[in-house]
């Protein structure tokens, strides 16, 4: 942790009475380490000189990012280059804004949240330790049979009004971008692979996951632990019943649940007749 400190003020400049306030924050047990410590040579490259703390909050901000004087930056997060900020923005401790991220008006940034290559929308909540834009899970088998990383090259966009849970990760896209649709709300602690696209007020519940290369129509309603395969499709006005997955596409809006997901009261006879030979 006192490695972490010194890190963090060799590329950002931090004075000593900012690393007191870090040690507020949680960092108290290694201040003593790290103020007894030599910095020099920490800094992994970095140029401290484009960094600078932000006077709304004391963060630090990138010289070359663009950041309304109305948001609120606070100390220990980090505004990276060319990014741009809105108006009424809040970015809590520990959370980092990526080179060329865009957070539109009124959206508010939890601590510890890590957003790159994305835009966000204006008046989004983003809650504690959320990863948006990081790459995608896709590997490549070459003719040696060796595991070769597949680029993850494109970008993640979340539209306006949305929420998205504690320490859910939604990756960017690979042939095409990763969206969330306006009005969408997302739980703790959901995993959203590269190339999908939710639409508009979807709904998604704690831990559901959803493959690469998904189409969700909007209006779309996933229960908790909802699984949904890479490449399908889900038209608009579906609810999945918690624990489902979804191996196929779904064409007609309605009710489905089970594994694999089936009419809702397919699911119900499915569960019944099972109950009943199970007592045999």
């Amino acid at each position: 942790m006192a490695l972490a400190l010194r890190r963090l003020v060799a590329a950002f400049g931090y004075t000593p009475q900012d690393v007191r306030a870090l040690s507020q924050l949680g960092f108290g047990a290694c201040y003593s380490s790290f103020a007894c410590s030599d910095s020099s040579g920490e800094g992994g490259g970095a140029k401290p000189q484009d960094f600078q703390s932000w006077p709304n909050g004391g963060g630090s901000f990138h010289k070359s990012a663009s950041i309304d004087p109305t948001a609120f930056v606070e100390l220990g997060a980090v505004v990276h280059s060319k990014s741009v900020v809105g108006e009424h923005v809040r970015i809590g401790s520990g959370a980092v804004i990526g080179p060329g991220v865009s957070i539109g008006q009124s959206t508010e940034i939890g601590y510890n949240v890590s957003l790159s290559n994305c835009t966000i929308g204006d008046w989004c909540i983003i809650h504690n330790g959320a990863c948006i834009g990081q790459d995608g899970f896709g590997f490549i088998v070459d003719e040696h049979g060796n595991m070769l990383k597949k680029p993850q090259m494109l970008n993640a966009r979340i539209g306006n009004s949305v929420e998205i849970g504690a320490n859910t990760c939604i990756d960017r896209g690979s042939w095409r971008d990763t969206v969330v649709g306006d009005h969408s709300k997302i739980d703790n602690l959901v995993q959203i692979g590269h190339n999908v696209v939710i639409g508009q007020s979807c709904m998604l519940c704690g831990q559901v996951g959803i493959a690469g290369s998904v189409t969700v129509g909007d209006y779309v309603t996933m229960g908790g632990r909802v699984a949904v395969r890479d490449h399908v499709s889900i038209v608009s006005k579906v609810r999945l019943a918690a624990t489902s997955c979804v191996t196929r596409d779904i064409k007609e809006p309605g009710d489905y649940g089970g594994f694999p997901a089936v009419p809702i009261h397919e699911w119900r006879r499915q569960v019944a007749n099972y109950s009943r030979t199970s007592k045999k």
